[in-house]
């Protein structure tokens, strides 16, 4: 989705024309959007207010690359880019929203994070959400796994209490694959 309302913005999708053919739900700052289309945490919190504005539910992605895994910061990774999507966004506004933890190192590579990565990255979204939208708020934010989710891990992982559900890329690709991962 594009941040304007209109305009000529080729190759764009605009939330009045995703409402159209109706779209309830919109990826915002999935890591390949920002990886070969230079989607910035800027750009997704303007998507974010656009989205939320239009009555869509927006799914923020976040999550760190592996060298910043690697350099130890994860959680100031996932700091920053809350942080830049919350800003200037009310709880009120906020209140359809999704985060999906996308750990990018693990994404197409068949490396899953361990449920222990993941709900400490899950425990730094929800602390963000706290500061920008209250706690209650937090508590209630639904936080999304999505790296490599896969039928032989989902089990593993949405066992989890602080996995609240999973955003499955290439997985959803195989029917078979795909309805054993909505079966669980």
């Amino acid at each position: 989705m594009h941040w304007a309302k209109e305009g000529a913005f080729t190759g764009e999708i605009s939330a009045p024309m995703l409402l159209a053919v109706g779209v309830t739900h919109v990826i915002i700052g999935h890591s390949e959007r920002r990886q070969y289309f230079n989607e910035t945490d800027d750009t997704v919190n303007r998507k974010l207010e656009l989205a939320l504005e239009s009555g869509l539910t927006p799914i923020v992605c976040v999550g760190e690359v592996l060298e910043e895994r690697q350099a130890g910061l994860t959680e100031d990774v996932l700091r920053r880019q809350c942080m830049r999507a919350f800003n200037g966004i009310s709880a009120r506004k906020a209140a359809r929203l999704t985060i999906a933890y996308e750990p990018v190192w693990a994404i197409g590579t068949g490396v899953t994070a361990t449920p222990s990565t993941a709900i400490d990255a899950h425990g730094v979204i929800r602390h963000e959400a706290a500061k920008a939208f209250g706690q209650e708020f937090a508590d209630n934010l639904r936080i999304l796994y999505g790296g490599s989710v896969k039928s032989e891990n989902c089990t593993t992982l949405l066992t989890e209490e602080e996995i609240d559900g999973a955003l499955v890329g290439g997985a959803s690709l195989d029917p078979v694959t795909f309805a054993k991962i909505v079966q669980y």
